[in-house]
């Protein structure tokens, strides 16, 4: 065997120090449009179905092929999801950014190159191992097409992984049945392709690296996927029949997944007709257009957009607030102002959706952290904006949405049925002497409403203008506000109907952190950190707006509450402090607004730097 003495010599260094299994970050620096993302999604899914917790993190660019992409994948015995904060093995793939690709390697780890053609300024760091791979000249030897040379370039490079690491290459071959099938060329030019980067890195280097994989079953009753797809499996779990959108980044595919769940549950056995509906709309104010008008007609109706979306329909959502139509919304949030970058992650909707539309207007909002919650809060997304006849937004993001996740199999009832909520049928009508479709009878602020065609004593006239309990058009000082006012009794119904908060609380702990959504994993990882050295934190994750009174029990009993949150400007902060009247010098805002999803490592060291800010002062 060929051993690089350098190699060797570097290796035994750092070996003592970092030596462990199933906890590395590798990092891939890659082309768009090269095919690379095949590749690496099959290394992430070949750790999984080792047993080995595994996240994987897509940062790639809003054009269709050129610019720099990268994809993370994080193996954590512990089964953090968020990324680590640090890269162990970096694969640079991509010339034009390899000094920067270089810099983010920790020291002690490793750098995975094409040595077709050597670059001596990947040697300029002494406190890292670089490995040179010439994956195109091998490739170029043992293929003839020139797509195929691009595409197995990539393949090969996880083949040199799974000799480094020391993964199982059947798992990795079977993987490669799994996906390609009966395409029996692919499959064996994969395996080539695969074998011929395990082989080189075996004659090559000193494999395993000091850090490698190692059979587990924590991956058991485990699934992955991600939040489009699993919400988008809410939605039709919940009965939704019609979905209107607009195409927009990152949100398409929550309505490429239900098109094409709807194509395989929902259609008549006997026709084979669609019982369903897709509407792509002209625009998203046609898509919120369109998802009232079906949720006024009885169906159950969404539309998935993002935060410029989110913009064009605050009308047509105070309309929905206002006239009393239920309908789901999905925000997969991205990075803003404007078109901001599309392809990034952040949490810059929360005031836009809580307050959507002019005048008074509060929305429902849910805050789903994972794809498992996408699931389960899509479905009482849809039971709440029926039962309180509103719009109810679910607050994704990209990170959520569109990478990767490890989540608990779904669960399917079959004995869930749907609350429809206070929906009056043929026989109540009958009953009646008159109907009024704002007239709460109950005290919880909720009328009872009709389905159109149902019954002629059903019918009314549905405003966006000034109407009183009655259903008539009124511009009366008294009869406008006795309706306003009982939307606010409503909103307090809201309360006890909403998820309830996360809650990990202790008398001992002065301090605690508040989050909402995919700062989930991140803040469970520093958490933990936190606690070694000392300090415990209590921990709130908020699931709903409104708030419930335990979010305000909650923020009343701790001195300091780090609120940690994905935006420049506090939204989360500002929202807690209007609606529940806590102090704001108990708030401190940590904000992480890059676009990148939030590690550990970072907020560990500024919940530090914020403590140490404190005794100085």
């Amino acid at each position: 065997m060929k051993i690089n003495k350098q190699m060797r010599c570097k290796q035994k260094r750092f070996e003592v120090s970092t030596a462990s299994h199933n906890n590395f970050t590798v990092k891939f620096a890659n082309v768009n449009g090269t095919g690379s993302s095949s590749a690496n999604g099959l290394f992430m899914k070949s750790i999984f179905r080792m047993g080995i917790p595994v996240v994987g993190k897509n940062y790639f660019p809003s054009n269709i092929q050129g610019l720099p992409t990268w994809y993370e994948v994080r193996a954590s015995e512990h089964g953090y999801l968020a990324p680590s904060g640090g890269v162990d093995i970096m694969v640079a793939m991509n010339a034009e950014t390899y000094a920067k690709d270089l810099g983010e390697v920790d020291p002690g780890g490793y750098l995975l190159y094409d040595s077709t053609w050597p670059r001596n300024i990947l040697m300029a760091r002494e406190d890292i191992t670089v490995l040179g791979v010439p994956l195109a000249k091998m490739c170029n030897e043992n293929f003839d097409n020139a797509r195929a040379r691009t595409l197995m370039k990539n393949t090969a490079y996880v083949g040199s992984l799974a000799a480094l690491l020391n993964m199982e290459v059947a798992v990795i071959e079977q993987l490669l049945l799994d996906i390609f099938g009966s395409k029996t060329n692919l499959i064996e030019a994969n395996k080539s392709a695969l074998q011929l980067g395990y082989d080189y890195a075996k004659a090559n280097f000193i494999c395993p690296l000091p850090f490698t994989t190692k059979r587990e079953n924590k991956t058991d009753g485990y699934i992955m996927i991600d939040g489009n797809a699993t919400a988008a499996l809410g939605c039709l779990y919940a009965g939704a029949t019609v979905g209107s959108w607009y195409p927009i980044t990152p949100s398409t595919s929550l309505m490429d997944s239900f098109t094409s769940y709807c194509d395989f549950f929902r259609k008549d056995e006997a026709t084979g007709k669609n019982k369903y509906a897709i509407i792509q709309a002209e625009d998203e104010l046609a898509a919120i257009g369109i998802a009232l008008g079906a949720g006024w007609n009885g169906s159950r109706s969404f539309t998935p957009t993002s935060g410029p979306g989110i913009s064009l329909m605050s009308e047509f959502l105070g309309f929905g607030y206002y006239a009393e139509i239920p309908t789901v919304v999905f925000d997969v949030q991205r990075t803003g102002p404007s078109t901001g970058m599309p392809t990034r992650t952040q949490q810059g909707d929360i005031l836009a959706c809580a307050y959507a539309s002019h005048g008074d207007t509060r929305h429902v909002c849910l805050y789903p952290s994972n794809p498992e919650e996408a699931f389960h809060f899509s479905v009482k997304a849809f039971d709440l904006a029926d039962q309180l006849q509103t719009p109810v937004i679910v607050l994704s993001d990209l990170d959520i949405g569109m990478n990767d996740w490890m989540i608990k199999d779904l669960k399917w009832d079959k004995n869930y049925n749907p609350n429809n909520g206070k929906i009056l049928g043929v026989e109540e009508l009958e009953g009646m002497e008159n109907f009024h479709r704002y007239l709460d009878k109950d005290g919880d602020g909720i009328p009872y409403r009709t389905i159109p065609g149902v019954h002629p004593k059903g019918s009314y006239f549905t405003r966006g203008s000034g109407h009183n309990k009655l259903g008539l058009y009124t511009e009366d000082a008294q009869e406008y506000q006795e309706l306003v006012d009982r939307l606010l009794v409503k909103w307090e119904t809201a309360k006890n109907l909403v998820p309830k908060p996360i809650i990990d609380f202790s008398d001992s702990n002065d301090y605690a952190i508040l989050c909402i959504g995919s700062c989930d994993d991140a803040i469970r990882e520093a958490r933990d950190t936190l606690t070694k050295k000392g300090l415990a934190f209590n921990y709130l994750r908020i699931t709903a707006f409104p708030f419930s009174k335990e979010v305000e029990e909650f923020l009343k009993a701790h001195e300091k509450i780090f609120v940690v949150e994905q935006n420049r400007d506090g939204q989360l902060c500002k929202l807690v402090a209007m609606e529940t009247g806590i102090h704001l010098e108990k708030l401190d805002s940590i904000r992480m607004y890059d676009g990148i999803p939030i590690c550990s490592r970072n907020l560990v060291q500024e919940i530090l730097n914020r403590l140490k800010e404190d005794e100085a002062a």
